[in-house]
């Protein structure tokens, strides 16, 4: 890309982007840690497999409520503040993880951690607007969510490496330390970044007045909004149905070892970080066929890992799959027009799902068996794709993404002359 003339305040806009995506992948990998760490956890707690999935369930449900409700009552707040505000208590509910003594402390550190997760990722995917210029909020956009995407297929395998050598506390305690130095980090990046006016809605800047919403439809309820969170519900409970529990199948019914087990994971988190970038360039001009595609590669290998198939193959197919998840829904949600409330209903679609996931997938597993849970997993994948694909060309498609750009990052607009993207 080219860059002409980049100054000093424009390279700041772009670290706090940075700053932030880093800080959604530390949010994240919070979020998804015991699922490589679960067998472990629960035999020092005294808990079974399906109990101990809990702590993927109790997060996702606070976060669900927690990312609309913020998104109101702190809507005038600084969101500078906020985040600070957040990323704190995502290192409190860390260390306390790490050091819980027992299931029910551990329960309240993840409460904790569902509170900073629904509002950090409500705020910082609008972010990209309000930090970089117009012609660059897309490729600011993707960063942010990136470090979502990133964390779900990488977050897991790094904390059971982690877990490996020093115990699974110890890979608490280093998100823990993750989450501090980010709060530095953010404290010196972000700019000041106002909320709402106290009589109601921040202003909205000329080119933002130029692509208003259709008259007659709310966008928190448009048609496209609807089929991303049904979208939502169904793959990404299916792909947590079966992933909460991936390492106790791969123990119990595929005879692993705890070094393949590492292993394992980190080619499906590789395989991942590949589907995520893949999915996001060829999401970006339809996402439903993306979508449809996606789900069932989870669905095939979620159903064929029961089966004796080779199971690095089948978590390479796996983390190919559910890697573009993220980014094709969030693609798909833009073209909806649903604004940061949109925006927070999906997050809170997306961790009612992972709740939902692993609270089903654990009843299966208690109730049932490990294999069953996949299987459970790749229905509920399978029922995705359906979805998807009579969903119709106008939910896949829609009406372009617009782009907003607020009144600051104007100014530093004019006063880097950016050409093109990001000054890198």
């Amino acid at each position: 890309m080219t860059i002409t003339d980049v100054s000093p305040a424009v390279r700041a806009r772009w670290l706090a982007v940075f700053s932030v995506s880093v800080g959604t992948f530390a949010i994240v990998t919070s979020e998804m840690l015991p699922v490589g760490l679960l067998t472990s956890i629960s035999a020092t707690l005294g808990v079974s497999d399906g109990t101990a999935g809990l702590m993927m369930s109790a997060p996702g449900l606070v976060a669900a409520v927690s990312a609309p409700v913020l998104a109101v009552t702190a809507r005038r707040l600084d969101r500078r503040v906020t985040l600070l505000g957040l990323m704190a208590l995502l290192a409190v509910a860390d260390l306390l993880g790490a050091f819980a003594p027992n299931h029910p402390v551990m329960l309240a550190a993840r409460v904790l951690t569902g509170v900073s997760i629904g509002g950090f990722w409500a705020f910082a995917a609008g972010l990209g607007p309000r930090l970089v210029p117009e012609r660059s909020v897309g490729r600011a956009t993707s960063i942010i969510l990136s470090g979502v995407s990133v964390a779900s297929v990488l977050g897991v395998p790094a904390g059971t490496l982690i877990s490996s050598f020093a115990g699974w506390r110890t890979a608490f305690v280093s998100v823990g330390v993750l989450a501090l130095a980010l709060l530095a980090l953010l404290a010196a990046t972000l700019p000041p970044l106002p909320g709402e006016s106290p009589a109601g809605a921040a202003e909205p800047s000329p080119r933002e007045t130029a692509s208003p919403t259709p008259k007659g439809r709310s966008p928190r309820l448009s048609g496209p909004l609807k089929v991303v969170l049904v979208l939502t519900g169904l793959i990404v409970s299916g792909h947590f149905a079966a992933y909460t529990y991936v390492r106790p199948f791969l123990e119990q019914v595929s005879h692993a070892g705890p070094a393949f087990v590492s292993a394992a994971l980190l080619l499906y988190g590789a395989a991942g970080v590949a589907g995520n970038f893949a999915a996001g360039a060829w999401a970006a001009r339809n996402p439903r066929p993306v979508l449809i595609t996606l789900a069932a590669l989870i669905a095939l290998s979620t159903a064929a890992l029961p089966l004796a198939v080779p199971p690095l193959i089948m978590l390479v197919v796996w983390g190919l799959g559910y890697g573009g998840v993220g980014v094709a829904l969030q693609l798909w949600i833009m073209r909806s027009g649903g604004g940061e409330m949109g925006t927070a209903l999906f997050v809170g679609a997306f961790n009612v799902s992972i709740a939902f996931g692993s609270f089903a997938g654990g009843r299966i597993v208690d109730g049932v068996s490990l294999s069953a849970v996949m299987w459970a997993g790749a229905a509920l994948a399978v029922a995705g794709a359906g979805v998807a694909g009579v969903a119709g060309v106008a939910g896949g498609r829609g009406r372009p993404i617009r782009r907003r750009a607020a009144p600051d990052a104007d100014a530093v607009a004019g006063e880097g002359r950016e050409v093109e993207g990001c000054p890198v």
